[in-house]
């Protein structure tokens, strides 16, 4: 038997998938997956390849809780949390293929005895980045732990292992999460009452229960019996050592608040100066700021790109743009009724459109933009002021129909709803109505039919 099982370790050992990625050693190993170190053999960059059998998530009904780990995974791209390269799938297994992290989990750290505060308050600092990027596009992780902390070959921190993680869209009506999920010496009082919790303040407790164990070296809650472990974490009884120091025994006591709607914040957090001693200030840009600024940070704005040439509609994309051809209403909403989305009919050049809207950027009260054309047709505004979900981004673009008639088109391309809703509402709206063509009933004259018909 044993023969045979290292026959087969043999085998998966020298498999290659997909064509692209040689499978090495066994890295670990789960209840349902097994992650191998693999090596791309078209760059040579190593991978941590997770394999999932198929056969066995279908049957034990853990399919969705797979397609949200990787929906997750797609979403929350930062320089703490282990970055998912591709998903690849044979009729019997899928496979993830991940960064891969050298330097183990940070359990294992903490197994050799209790962190230096400084070393504590590092991981610390680098785990609240991670987790409220994540908050901030509604991904709650629900099984924060060490063992799901790995470290590089640098000594940074990345959290791993979403497979418990739950979106803002599995809110019920109350607006809370009703699972009960995660590790029990790390899991929240308010879901093991299990009358709903806030995902965010749930993972901020879980945390305190990390940055507790990396101060002291074991758990601040210990019991051989279940039930009465529980029994302390409901009440918040645990006690810190005396090595904490009275600012670090102050954000523990923050953090492991039994009452969720006392404890501290992710924002308030982040303002205690403990939080703050020797911080690095390099923020974490977001996908669209990179886009926008370059990923050299080079913030280079107002200043044409290569030259574009003004777009003509096909038929697929009138369609797209409205609801049939009927664009006398000022500002229609898309098909899907989203508000992050808005389009105008007008007879004024394109570049007239842009300096009107370049215009509302530079003057706008609700928020100072930095604006970038590019092109003869479209124009980017990003937000100087870190918002609620980072900096707001919005797009603007402009589609021929006809010589003299155009379609605006303008959509937010992050940060946070609200405020862009805030923005178009109060300024950009009002400051539009001047060049935007509302009907032919109008004083302005209607513009001429476009000059072929298009066939779909």
């Amino acid at each position: 038997m044993e023969k045979i099982n290292n026959n087969k370790n043999q085998e998966q050992r020298a498999a290659v998938i997909n064509g692209k990625y040689k499978v090495g050693r066994l890295l670990g190993h789960g209840t349902f997956a097994k992650v191998y170190h693999a090596r791309n053999l078209v760059s040579g960059e190593s991978v941590a390849m997770k394999v999932v059998g198929k056969e066995k998530v279908i049957e034990v009904g853990m399919t969705e809780q797979v397609k949200r780990e990787i929906s997750v995974m797609k979403m929350v791209k930062h320089p703490n949390i282990v970055e998912l390269h591709e998903v690849m799938a044979s009729k019997s297994k899928i496979y993830f293929a991940m960064e891969y992290v050298k330097g183990g989990e940070l359990f294992n750290k903490i197994s050799k005895g209790r962190l230096q505060e400084s070393n504590a308050r590092f991981y610390f600092q680098q785990l609240i980045s991670a987790i409220d990027f994540c908050h901030s596009r509604g991904v709650y992780h629900r099984d924060l732990k060490p063992e799901n902390l790995l470290l590089d070959d640098k000594g940074n921190l990345k959290v791993t292992d979403f497979g418990l993680s739950a979106f803002a869209d599995h809110l019920k009506q109350d607006g809370l999460l009703h699972t009960t999920c995660g590790t029990p010496a790390y899991v929240a009082p308010e879901v093991i009452g299990k009358k709903g919790y806030d995902g965010a303040k749930a993972d901020l407790w879980s945390c305190g229960v990390i940055l507790y164990v990396l101060l002291a070296g074991f758990l601040p809650f210990q019991d051989d019996n279940l039930v009465a472990m529980y029994k302390k974490i409901y009440k918040g009884d645990f006690k810190c050592p005396p090595w904490f120091s009275s600012e670090s025994r102050r954000i523990v006591t923050k953090l492991l608040d039994p009452n969720p709607s006392t404890r501290i914040t992710t924002a308030k957090l982040m303002e205690t100066p403990w939080f703050n001693k020797s911080l690095q200030r390099n923020r974490v840009r977001t996908k669209e700021e990179l886009e926008f600024y370059g990923n050299n940070g080079d913030d280079e704005v107002l200043r044409d790109g290569k030259e574009k040439e003004k777009e003509t509609l096909n038929a697929f994309h009138i369609i797209s743009l409205s609801q049939g051809f009927d664009l006398s209403p000022l500002f229609e909403e898309s098909r899907k009724g989203s508000k992050e989305e808005m389009r105008f009919a007008t007879t004024t050049p394109a570049s007239g459109v842009i300096s009107k809207l370049e215009e509302v950027a530079r003057g706008s009260k609700v928020m100072k933009f930095d604006v970038k054309k590019r092109g003869e047709c479209a124009v980017r505004m990003m937000g100087q002021v870190i918002g609620r979900k980072g900096k707001l981004g919005v797009a603007a673009e402009i589609y021929a129909m006809a010589p003299a008639f155009s379609v605006v088109e303008v959509k937010k391309e992050g940060g946070d709803t609200l405020e862009y809703n805030q923005f178009c509402s109060e300024e950009l709206r009002p400051a539009l109505k001047d060049i935007a063509w509302t009907s032919c009933s109008s004083t302005q004259t209607p513009p001429p039919p476009p000059s072929s018909t298009a066939t779909v």
